[in-house]
């Protein structure tokens, strides 16, 4: 089954699941600390509001000056406060699109240009010549999905630990190009 079609069977908890693994992965590009979404994780899990997690989230991390760091923080600024079907599944969507354009941004073999390709790879009609980068967090975010479709609640452990390997990832990638090498490949 595509990302997209996923997005859209998916239910509150595994749409709000899926956005907050985006952004968990993109952690690193606004220097917040691993931990700083874990209470978002746990709202998920008890059933409980995010408000608050969500607010100490949206003050505790700065203002970005790169391009991929502000859709980063557009993801973290654009979640729903009140956690319903219809808010997350835009929101969950709008962080899929998000996640990957960052992915394709930071690729060393990805092109900018090649946008358009994205919205082919989450409908599944075109992955085969995604940047190696991209299709990895494609990968990511079809297997959270599925997680939290096929285990409900028990689905998030192993949803988190997705997101927790795919932000080491994109630490390394970010680390390889502030040091200036990340242009020889990833």
């Amino acid at each position: 089954m595509s990302l997209v079609e996923l997005i859209a069977q998916a239910d509150e908890r595994g749409l709000a699941a899926g956005g907050l693994a985006c952004l968990d992965r993109c952690l690193p590009l606004l220097g917040g600390d691993d931990d700083l979404l874990r209470p978002l994780w746990t709202a998920l899990a008890d059933g409980s509001a995010w408000t608050e997690g969500l607010a100490k989230a949206r003050v505790a991390l700065d203002t970005p000056d790169t391009g991929t760091a502000r859709l980063a923080r557009g993801m973290l600024d654009a979640a729903p406060v009140e956690r319903t079907a219809d808010a997350v599944r835009s929101w969950s969507d709008a962080c899929s699109r998000a996640s990957l354009r960052v992915h394709l941004l930071l690729d060393p073999a990805g092109d900018p240009a090649g946008e358009d390709a994205l919205d082919a790879a989450r409908a599944g009609t075109a992955t085969t010549d995604l940047p190696p980068l991209v299709a990895a967090e494609l990968r990511r975010q079809t297997t959270v999905l599925e997680l939290l479709a096929d285990h409900g609640p028990q689905g998030l452990r192993p949803a988190l630990d997705i997101s927790v390997e795919g932000r080491r990832i994109l630490r390394a990638v970010v680390s390889r190009r502030a040091r200036g090498v990340g242009e020889a490949g990833v």
